[in-house]
This record gives structure tokens, sequence and C-alpha cells, in this order.
């Protein structure tokens, strides 16, 4: 039997609870602030542990703990029938699975705070994106944003049709933030255009996005439900990539080999939606196949609609040609020298039968990926509490 949750909301479509929103917004305060920080390294340098971005980061633990701790407490101590039987019990008390996963993503994120300061203050800068404490901070909003997905999808699972398709657009909207995140995580080696022709460029794609899009194909309860999330992820990377190039900034670190005026975009998104829609399209016509079919099928036909749409697209955003508001300006750091580096591939392999071999590679690990998304998939879509 459908269990319905209590509609204790104002200003929502009637059936959603708040809590459901507000832990997509948790979710999205992170790869929003995450791409914010990165622009204030990149334009700005580290000043103090208290930047706007690094708020916006734990704004996200902060509505995701807040939230999700008042939702075990209420469940606990004053829940519905249908409320603690729709719960999983930890330590005697009673909240979804997603809200005990969420619960466990903040406390995550408030223990990489100290750490990180402390990291600062003994290393200096940031050299990677993945220093041990932005690893912690990262397993920390990715659990939050995994909970915020379990919960949304447990919400569709009970909702059984009540209220169409929009608890399949959230579920979408969720995996589009997690796709987001993936892309941060994966920012080194595929953020810039300028690595599309190099083989490192695609494998770290296919670690990265096939499970992603897979999953949320699955679980999802709308048409082209991983196109939607492709679609969500590029939103998210173009307006802040359109609001970011117009917020002031000035470099506050030396050496500074570029007079800033602005923050530091992120480079354009990748063409995510092409590779999705191919999946999408898969799905459908595989439906009744096995999965151990249809991974590699998806991988393959992920990394050739990428190969096919990047290889092409980065001609032109390495091109002088793509310097506007659209694509972005200002796109260097300002501690990096001019060169020509700017308007020219990076590390291309050495010879073809080396770039074949990790176009291979990658669509092995997309096949790999692939599969276990479509195994988180089966077992979310059954997700209840």
């Amino acid at each position: 039997m459908a269990t319905t949750l209590p509609a204790d909301t104002a200003g929502l479509p009637p059936g959603i609870p708040w809590y459901v929103p507000a832990v997509l917004v948790a979710a999205a305060c992170a790869v929003i602030g995450v791409t914010w920080d990165i622009s204030w390294h990149r334009g700005i340098g580290r000043d103090t542990f208290w930047t706007p971005a690094h708020m916006m980061i734990y704004a996200s633990g902060t509505i995701a703990g807040l939230t999700c701790g008042w939702l075990v407490l209420k469940t606990t101590f004053a829940g519905t029938i249908d409320e603690r039987s729709a719960s999983v019990s930890f330590w005697g008390f009673r909240g979804p699975l997603g809200a005990w996963v969420a619960i466990w993503g903040s406390f995550a994120m408030v223990a990489s705070a100290p750490f990180d300061n402390w990291w600062h203050d003994a290393y200096g800068l940031d050299v990677r994106i993945l220093s041990p404490p932005h690893s912690i901070l990262g397993l920390g909003f990715t659990a939050i944003e995994l909970g915020a997905l379990l919960m949304v999808t447990s919400f569709q699972n009970r909702a059984a049709g009540s209220l169409g398709k929009l608890p399949g657009y959230l579920v979408a909207f969720g995996a589009g933030v997690l796709l987001t995140n993936y892309s941060l995580f994966t920012f080194e080696y595929n953020g810039f255009p300028n690595a599309a022709h190099n083989g490192v460029y695609y494998i770290s794609s296919a670690l990265a996005f096939p499970a992603v899009l897979a999953l949320g194909a699955r679980v999802a309860k709308i048409p082209w439900p991983a196109t939607f999330a492709a679609a969500v992820y590029m939103t998210i990377t173009a307006v802040m990539l359109w609001l970011l190039e117009v917020l002031p900034a000035t470099p506050g670190l030396a050496p500074v080999y570029r007079e800033i005026t602005h923050m530091v975009p992120p480079p354009f998104p990748i063409i995510m939606i092409v590779p999705a829609a191919g999946v999408d399209w898969l799905m459908r016509r595989w439906q009744h196949r096995s999965d151990w079919l249809v991974a590699p099928a998806i991988g393959v036909t992920f990394i050739a609609l990428l190969l096919v749409t990047q290889w092409y697209v980065s001609m032109f955003q390495i091109s002088p040609a793509s310097e506007n508001w659209f694509f972005g300006v200002g796109r260097w750091n300002y501690n990096s020298r001019p060169g020509t580096f700017e308007h020219e591939f990076w590390d291309l392999n050495p010879s073809r039968a080396s770039f074949l071999r990790q176009l291979c590679i990658a669509a092995l690990a997309a096949a790999v990926t692939s599969r276990v998304g479509l195994a988180l998939g089966s077992w979310m879509s059954r997700v209840r509490r």
C-alpha cells in the first residue's frame, strides 16, 4: 500500500512536504558554493575562511542538517503511523534513510571546516582541488546530495502517481545536481575544452558521469530523465559562468600575471545533453534486456556521442571567437602566465593508437560505471523509506 506523506507545506503543490525541496536546495547550495569557491581561488586567491563562497558551501550542511535533524526528531517523537512506517531506526531514533545519509554528510562537512583552515595555515594555497580536507568536505556534501536523492526518490515511489510527473522531475533534478558535483571532482581532467583531444578527458568523464545518467534514467519516472539531469548540470554551470564573470574581483596574492577585474568563471559546461539523450534512447529501446547487455551499450554510446560532440565543439571553444559573455571571458587564473596554451589542445596523445587505446579504456570504464548506476537505480526504485 502506498504511503502518502503529509502536506504540511505552505506555498507548495499539495502533497509535497516542505523538507523535500529543502534537501534539494541544500544539495544545490553545495555545487553552487564549490563552483564559486574555485572561481574565488582562481581570481582572488586564499584570503579568509569566511568568504561568501565558503558560507554557501556550509549553508548546504546547515540546511541539510537542520532539516533532516528536525525530520528525525519529529518522526521519532511525534510521527504518525505512516511516517514511522516510512522510516528506518538508528540508535533508537527514526527517520527516512536519505535523512540519515544527509545528516552524516553534514557531520563530515562540519569536521572538515577546522581541518581545512589548519591545512591552509600550515601549507598555504591549495595545489589541487582534492586536498585531504577538501576530500572530507567533498564526501560530506556528496553524502548530502545522495541523501537528498534518496529522500526525493522515496517520496516519488510512495506518491504512486498522485502528483503526476512532478516527483520524477524532482528526482531528475537531484541527479543533475549529483552530475554537477562529479564534474567538479573531475575538473582538473575534463574541465577545460583544451583537454578534449586527449584520452584522459574521456576516461575521467567515463568514471564520473555514466553512473549518474544510468541511475537517473532508471529511477526518475519521467520521459527522458537522463537528458533532464544533464540539462540541470549544464544550466547550473552556465548560470554560474554568466554570474561570476560580472562579479568584481582583485587578486590578493602574488604572483599576479594577469590583470583580473572580475571573478574567473568556470569553463562552459560539457555538452552532456547529447550523450544523455543517447542513454535515454537506449534505455527505452532495451528496457526489457539484461543490465549486463545494457551497461556495455550505454558505455559505448556515451563515449561515442561525447567524443563526437566535444571533439568538434572544443575546437571552437579554444578559439578566440569563443571569448564572449556566453562562453566566458577572462577564463584564466590571475597567476597563470599568458601564452599560446590558451588556444591549443593540451597533452595530445603521442599516436593515434595511444588515443584509441585510451578510448577503449574509457568505453570499458563507462560500461562498468553504467552497470553500477543501473544496479543502484534498480535498488532505489524500490526504496520507500
